[in-house]
């Protein structure tokens, strides 16, 4: 496990996931079987790992990756680094014949994703990438009101994702500085458009073309050691994409926005046949028999409380932690030998909606992303508005 010092490889993937499973006693397989995990951890400072591994009685760690991958009864590499130095680690690992688990995005350009899936295809090895999104409570609500066909004929989605990221002068910042550094691989667009890709192609459809626009908000920024430095990444990303069934999905991200809503993020769908609302848990609808009758009058004060026209949908079942649920996934799928739902190319879909965002916004067109043939495929064209 390489880069799980840092908050979200440590909480998410280290402690709540991989850990977790371990001192359960591992996962229990249909025929009785256990799979059961143990971690090496990979870093560059020694006296953090060695911090780690003695608080989570972890018994192997090193600052050499090489040395990690030498280690023939570990078979799984994972990668939560910086993007800047995923894809030479993640080639090193499958040289070595390592299975690969990777956060997301998993490099720095569609070229890099294509040089990973065709490495990973001839070393025969199962490649899985963080999709972790789907596994919100809010979001699992959503899709299993899309399947029972609850929506009609989807009309149009609305996102909303951001809070407001500390400068780091009066309060210190609560997302690391490079994430505002293009030259280490930070950006709003690079981060969050590999998400928006996998939620609307598996809830909705195939982004199709897209309209973005990038903007550096904060110009000004201090890091954790205090001193000022100029941001050079995207802060926010204001997208609209068109789905394949002539959806219209639009998405709004940003690091400068405070929140007015009931949860971090939120997408409203709207259909023929109703409407809902999901977060990060809770999942709300508007069905069409349902649906009151709105007038517009600017005279009159508006009396009516549109919160409550609204139902939530139950829980009806019990959500675990999302990251966990899909290291599990991923585990039994390599212990069976077969491929993961979400592995490499799902990653290269995600850097050709980055790169078709960017260029989007540098030259102020709508961007057509073409289906090659499925897969990782695909092509980016410009088009006039």
């Amino acid at each position: 496990m390489n880069g799980v010092t840092g908050r979200m490889g440590y909480r998410q993937h280290l402690v709540r996931s991989i850990l977790a499973i371990r001192d359960d006693g591992g996962i229990r397989l249909a025929d009785g079987d256990r799979i059961q995990v143990e971690p090496i951890l990979v870093g560059r400072d020694r006296e953090k790992l060695a911090e780690l591994a003695a608080r989570h009685h972890i018994e192997e760690f090193t600052t050499s990756l090489a040395e990690a991958l030498a280690d023939e009864t570990a078979t799984i590499y994972f990668d939560a680094q910086i993007t800047g130095a995923r894809t030479s680690a993640i080639l090193e690992a499958i040289a070595a014949g390592k299975h690969i688990y990777t956060e997301k995005p998993i490099g720095d350009t569609v070229a890099d994703g294509l040089e990973l899936v065709a490495a990973a295809g001839d070393a025969g090895v199962i490649t899985g990438v963080v999709h972790d999104k789907l596994y919100l409570p809010g979001l699992q609500k959503l899709k299993r009101l899309v399947d029972s066909g609850f929506f009609g004929r989807v009309l149009s989605v609305r996102g909303e994702f951001g809070y407001w990221v500390f400068e780091g002068d009066l309060t210190p910042a609560q997302r690391p500085s490079w994430n505002y550094r293009s030259e280490d691989g930070g950006g709003m667009t690079l981060d969050m458009y590999c998400h928006w890709n996998y939620v609307l192609e598996n809830l909705f459809g195939r982004v199709e073309a897209v309209t973005s626009r990038s903007v550096t908000h904060i110009h000004e920024r201090w890091d954790e050691s205090g001193h000022r430095y100029e941001a050079t990444a995207d802060d926010a990303a204001y997208g609209i994409f068109e789905l394949a069934g002539d959806i219209i999905a639009q998405i709004n991200s940003s690091w400068a926005v405070r929140v007015d809503r009931d949860e971090l993020v939120e997408f409203k769908v709207d259909g023929t046949h109703g409407s809902a609302v999901a977060g990060l848990f809770g999942c709300t609808v508007q069905p069409r028999v349902n649906t009151p009758r709105a007038v517009w009058n600017p005279d009159l004060p508006t009396e009516e409380d549109f919160a409550s026209q609204w139902s939530s949908v139950p829980d009806n079942q019990e959500f675990g932690n999302g990251f966990r649920a899909q290291w599990e996934e991923f585990l039994q799928d390599v212990v069976a030998g077969r491929p993961h739902a979400y592995d490499l190319a799902a990653g290269v879909r995600g850097l050709r909606l980055v790169e078709a965002g960017l260029l989007s916004s540098a030259e102020g067109r709508r961007i057509t992303i073409g289906d090659d043939g499925g897969g990782a495929s695909g092509t980016i064209k410009a088009a006039n508005r």
